[in-house]
């Protein structure tokens, strides 16, 4: 019976993890990042290096993949390790550098301080700071960068510090300097927690007890972390800890069953009425979700498989081909025959 049980909670995982992997973001999430490599790269090197990586289509969705490739494209390409997005380069091998200062601490409060003194050193424009254990602070001294910056620091201090841990950490509240934008649902692909939106200045704050936990990794474990990096910890994956990702989980299993609210909710062991505002709390309903969940997986099996489209209708619980093209459209601005085409074009005649 363990072995049943330990076999389940396996399973239970790697669906969680390939839901979360599955999630999608807007082109709008990443237009700012993309507006910071204008001013980094040469129009010819940055078309060359978006075609390389799919991020050509100006209104596709962006994969966990894609970021991860043109991340690491535009790292090699620059030499700049937060890639144009703060006003001084990152060299190649500060991030290196700063995990192998942040190994050396006796805990976990201690590593987030020594993460933020470390970028203190290097940016001018903001200022790091822990106002109490298991909050970090962006105070910015001069123009207020841009979102997609912004939200790339906080992140890496949750990768950098899950990776200490041995486990991704739980957040309690991520916080931002900016009006609620249109893509606000994608913070939850990235951030385990909910997002406020116009607060005083940008926080991210871990889950109490934090600043005690042990550093479990040693200098053997960082070669590996590099050389994955950023796939590890841009998006979150760990399901237990939001229930956005529980439900999205939960409703890729059952797909096919198509079930409403009332089902999903017991099976996460709420009532509908509560599961419905907890996801308000971290600014998600259930059809959104549902909604993206579907328009991910017709995305994956439309560009990376020759299942035929009435097939993948079929699968996702549409009724017809035709109503499943009508809400493909609506997702994705195109049909999903356009969306094949287009995928199977070399990227010089998909840009036309």
């Amino acid at each position: 019976m363990a072995n049943i049980a330990e076999k389940n909670a396996v399973k239970a995982r790697a669906e969680g993890a390939d839901s979360a992997y599955l999630a999608t973001l807007s082109a709008e999430f990443t237009a700012d990042w993309i507006t910071a490599l204008r001013g980094l790269l040469p129009p010819a090197e940055l078309s060359a290096l978006l075609r390389e990586t799919g991020l050509a289509q100006a209104e596709g969705r962006v994969s966990h993949d894609q970021v991860v490739r043109l991340y690491r494209a535009v790292v090699a390409q620059s030499g700049d390790e937060m890639m144009g997005l703060w006003a001084r380069p990152v060299r190649r091998g500060a991030l290196k550098y700063l995990c192998t200062v942040v190994l050396e601490a006796q805990s976990l409060g201690a590593a987030l301080h020594r993460f933020a003194q470390f970028w203190n050193l290097l940016l001018d424009e903001v200022h790091l700071s822990q106002p109490r254990p298991g909050l970090l602070r962006l105070t910015f001294t001069g123009a207020e960068p841009n979102r997609f910056g912004q939200m790339l620091l906080l992140k890496l201090s949750h990768g950098i510090l899950s990776w200490l841990a041995g486990h991704e950490l739980a957040l309690r509240e991520l916080r931002l300097p900016f009006a609620r934008p249109g893509f606000a649902g994608d913070y939850a692909v990235i951030f385990p927690a909910p997002v406020v939106f116009g607060a005083a200045e940008a926080e991210l704050q871990f889950a109490p007890g934090l600043a005690a936990l042990p550093v479990a990794r040693v200098h053997h474990d960082l070669s590996g972390f590099l050389a994955r990096a950023p796939r590890d910890w841009i998006f979150t994956r760990h399901v237990a800890h939001s229930l956005h990702l529980r439900l999205r989980a939960h409703l890729q299993e059952h797909l096919r069953e198509d079930p409403g609210l009332g089902t999903a909710a017991r099976s996460l062991g709420l009532s509908a009425r509560t599961l419905s505002r907890h996801l308000a709390r971290e600014g998600q309903s259930f059809q959104a979700i549902r909604d993206d969940l579907r328009r991910d997986l017709a995305l994956r099996d439309l560009t990376g498989s020759r299942k035929p489209i009435e097939a993948i209708a079929w699968e996702l619980g549409f009724s017809s081909l035709a109503v499943f093209s009508r809400a493909f459209r609506h997702w994705t601005g195109e049909t999903p025959a356009a969306c094949r085409r287009r995928a199977q074009m070399p990227p010089q005649e998909a840009l036309k």
